[in-house]
């Protein structure tokens, strides 16, 4: 049975063999081509039910056809297939009125699955008036794992859904949510980023939703809150997971009623943000803790969105060196180039501080060398470094407990402390133990596990204070007060 004409454009003949032939099995009438001039010339002729093309053709962009092709017949359904894999074609694809973005090489059976939804649903009439050029890249990789959270953005940008995004620490969530604004309806209001970890808790309430004068103690004027300032625009709540369960309850209420109330105000105040929210804490653990409202989860969780970490997509890796070596070169750094050794490298590290820890590594590489080419020997000594110098030995302390290495510190960690409790008290015999004894232990035991959290994570306290379940500035407060000394980066 025909269920419709297909109308299939790309430049390369095998491509269209196998695309026609899936088409054909499916009950499909299929007409291939070549040329982007043909492809125009059915079009205007009324031919077609739907619209498969290639982006790079021949004689012209497919970009530079589709604005022409909604214009005269904005019903017309288009999936835009390419093997430039980048979020920009993705956005662009999504911004001149495609159905959808096909990244090769694709799955057959879920191609044939989008073009009979696209079938079933033809789109409405498109916008006539151009969209103005999109410039920048503001994400960079080509892998399958990238190519999923574009075309995911592409279908997002048009909208005001409630996004949630999780991933580990420098993978990048930001800079997603930052291109869901910049990208979408919502681009010309204010983006407003707030980190809920680096807000004294008991401060959160009054950061979000602002305060009236007198509220509270130290409130001597009238101040506005995030929500205020992101009027008609984005509110990124990032590190959600550390919101304090009284400022939850608000948030409800924004997310369920559309105002909220200042701090010491009583007068609801509309509100009109998007909101999107990033956590690389499982939310799910927290809300069985009860730490986190569910109602509250299921409202942020509209549209989950997982970002991969570094290790998942190693594939990206060679992008992402030349994005950041360019980026630094903008910034007054000489120019470096890196051999393939080293980039193969680069690709068999785990990357436990992800994208963050690349660009950073990017950034010595060219502020501390002074080779041009970057060789497989420099990259592994900056990769092995130690970040962290652990404190001086105690022969009466916990340090001298051995050292605290990835995977293993937390067993080494466990016998030091037995072995350190059975010395004091054994050492005490039948005497009372000597005064302050408990804060002389907790300052013991506490050396090591800090010293510990911050050889596994390479010295970055975000990720440690993760591990140890604590506060960024808890454990920034610690690493001061207790002295653990970092070893700084040469200068």
């Amino acid at each position: 049975m025909n269920r419709g004409e297909i109308l299939v454009a790309d430049d390369d003949a095998a491509i269209r063999t196998v695309v026609a032939q899936a088409l054909s099995r499916a009950g499909y009438e299929v007409r291939t081509t070549g040329t982007a001039a043909t492809l125009w010339r059915w079009v205007q002729a009324g031919e077609g039910d739907l619209v498969v093309t290639d982006v790079v053709m021949p004689d012209e962009n497919a970009f530079e056809l589709l604005p022409r092709i909604k214009k005269l017949r904005p019903e017309l359904p288009i999936i835009v297939m390419s093997a430039q894999n980048t979020f920009m074609t993705a956005i662009r694809a999504s911004e001149r009125g495609a159905y959808d973005y096909l990244p090769k090489p694709f799955d057959l059976k879920e191609f044939v699955s989008i073009v009979g939804r696209a079938m079933a649903e033809p789109r409405k009439s498109a916008k006539n008036d151009e969209q103005e050029e999109l410039e920048g890249m503001p994400l960079v990789g080509r892998s399958p794992a990238m190519q999923e959270i574009y075309r995911s953005l592409a279908r997002l940008m048009q909208t005001d859904l409630t996004v949630m995004i999780n991933g580990e620490s420098g993978t990048g969530k930001e800079l997603v949510a930052r291109a869901l604004h910049d990208y979408g309806k919502r681009k010309k209001g204010p983006f407003v980023a707030v980190n809920m970890a680096a807000i004294p808790r008991d401060l959160i309430e009054s950061e979000l939703f602002g305060h009236e004068k007198g509220a509270f103690t130290g409130a001597s004027q009238r101040s506005a809150g995030r929500f205020e300032q992101a009027e008609g625009g984005t509110l990124f709540l990032d590190e959600i997971g550390d919101m304090p369960m009284e400022a939850q309850t608000r948030l409800l209420r924004v997310l369920q009623q559309g105002e909220y109330t200042t701090v010491g105000g009583r007068t609801p105040i509309k509100t009109n943000v998007r909101i999107i929210a990033a956590t690389n804490k499982d939310l799910r653990i927290l809300i069985q803790q009860g730490l986190f409202r569910e109602d509250l989860y299921f409202r942020l969780n509209v549209v989950p969105l997982r970002l991969p970490p570094l290790r998942e997509r190693t594939e990206d890796i060679p992008d992402l060196v030349n994005h950041f070596f360019k980026a630094v070169v903008n910034e007054g750094l000489p120019q470096k180039y890196i051999d393939q050794a080293a980039l193969e490298r680069m690709k068999k590290y785990r990357w436990p501080g992800n994208i963050r820890e690349l660009e950073n590594l990017i950034r010595r590489l060219a502020a501390l060398h002074p080779q041009e080419m970057i060789s497989d020997s420099l990259v592994e000594t900056e990769l092995n470094q130690d970040f962290h110098q652990p404190p001086p030995p105690d022969p009466n302390g916990l340090s001298t407990g051995g050292n605290f290495n990835e995977g293993d510190h937390g067993q080494t960690l466990s016998t030091s402390v037995e072995r350190h409790l059975a010395k004091l008290f054994r050492d005490c015999g039948e005497q009372l133990p000597p005064p302050g004894l408990y804060h002389r232990i907790l300052r013991e035991i506490e050396i090591p596990l800090i010293s510990a959290a911050l050889a596994a994570t390479r010295g970055n306290q975000i990720k440690a204070a993760e591990l140890l379940g604590l506060n960024r500035n808890t454990l920034r407060k610690k690493v001061n007060d207790l002295d653990i000394r970092l070893m700084r980066l040469p200068r």
